[in-house]
């Protein structure tokens, strides 16, 4: 179902490590305004992100979590328009 796929699946604090990983990486991504590889990175965490349970997912900074799912829903959300493809180039 997923797009990502992992070979070992990772649990506990490394899963929380990882969420905090991905989220920072698309914080950057979404700083150095780079659209795509940001909503790729997002798309990775929140699949991860909703594998914690409630007790992990509070582990979570705060700060990382507001981003997750409510800012960057704001901008990446289904309600907006998907992004275009790439057009191919002539010859």
């Amino acid at each position: 179902m997923s797009m990502f796929k992992e070979e070992n699946p990772l649990k506990g604090e490394a899963l929380i490590k990882e969420v905090c990983r991905r989220i920072r990486v698309a914080r950057s991504y979404w700083d150095a305004h780079n659209n795509r590889a940001c909503r790729r990175e997002r798309e990775k965490a929140l699949l991860l992100y909703n594998r914690l349970s409630k007790q992990e997912k509070e582990k979570i900074p705060q700060v990382l979590r507001v981003w997750l799912r409510y800012r960057s829903e704001k901008y990446f959300g289904s309600h907006q328009t998907p992004p275009r493809k790439k057009k191919k180039k002539r010859k």
